[in-house]
């Protein structure tokens, strides 16, 4: 049995006979942490990697996709440990490898240019002045204390190899300073696809996926509206959550 601390929980992740330990201490993962893991590409095999992993949620999403050996780094120690455990629950511990370490460093651990695909779900929110949350968790995965966008964007451009794909879920309204700073790190936008709340509203997050040394192209995907006119999940949100399916509808693999 794998050990829980006080106030942790098993979660089912989906429906992919999948358990989560998680705990209302720490930030748990969220919708936009599924979209990431559904939206980026993923090679057959070979080496991923996930930046800002938390709990690990987004590696074992991944695992579900591919047989590559995938890498989570996580620089609190709560949440590294979590997502340790996390890969020994689902018996996934040969192939996940959670790490405790600060994603503007990691590549001199791990090595440059090891990876075929990086995922990344970073902090929204510049730090902001004055009184911060309370709770050291919901703060950093929150705001740009332990890194800022551009930590991020060149620690994704030193970690994977020429045409290596790096995907990010953020706010929609970062999408200018993403573009500019991922071609700043060679890193050259490819897809990119909205994601509104409901029709007729602005889009609240976005979903971007660059290559490495790519040539300047990019294509716009269909936008995904998350609730339906019933104020329920869409029928392709149904869909990743319930029914099985392993990635969003306009991901690269069935585009091509």
């Amino acid at each position: 049995m794998v050990p829980l601390r006080p106030t942790e929980r098993i979660d089912d992740l989906l429906t992919y006979d999948l358990k989560i330990i998680q705990s209302d201490e720490v930030f748990s993962f969220s919708l936009d942490a599924v979209l990431l893991g559904r939206f980026c590409s993923v090679p057959p095999k070979g080496r991923m990697i996930d930046l800002c992993t938390g709990n690990g949620v987004v590696p074992l999403l991944l695992a579900t996709r591919t047989r590559a050996e995938i890498w989570g780094v996580e620089i609190q120690e709560r949440l590294a440990d979590m997502a340790v455990r996390n890969a020994m629950i689902n018996g996934l511990e040969e192939r996940l490898h959670m790490l405790q370490g600060d994603l503007k460093t990691i590549h001199q651990t791990l090595g440059h240019g090891q990876f075929d695909a990086l995922t990344v779900n970073p902090p929204y929110l510049p730090v902001p002045n004055g009184e911060q949350n309370v709770n050291e968790h919901y703060a950093a995965a929150r705001h740009e204390i332990h890194c800022t966008l551009e930590d991020v964007i060149a620690a994704s451009a030193k970690l994977v190899k020429a045409g290596g794909k790096v995907a990010m879920v953020h706010r929609a309204t970062r999408l200018i300073d993403i573009c500019y700073l991922m071609r700043k790190y060679r890193l050259e936008p490819k897809r990119i696809r909205y994601v509104h709340a409901r029709a007729g509203e602005e889009a609240m997050m976005v979903l971007i996926e660059g290559m490495k040394d790519g040539k300047p192209e990019i294509r716009t995907l269909p936008p995904l509206i998350v609730y339906d006119e019933n104020q329920e999940y869409c029928k392709e949100l149904k869909e990743i959550y319930y029914g099985g399916r392993a990635s969003l509808e306009f991901s690269a693999e069935a585009a091509e």
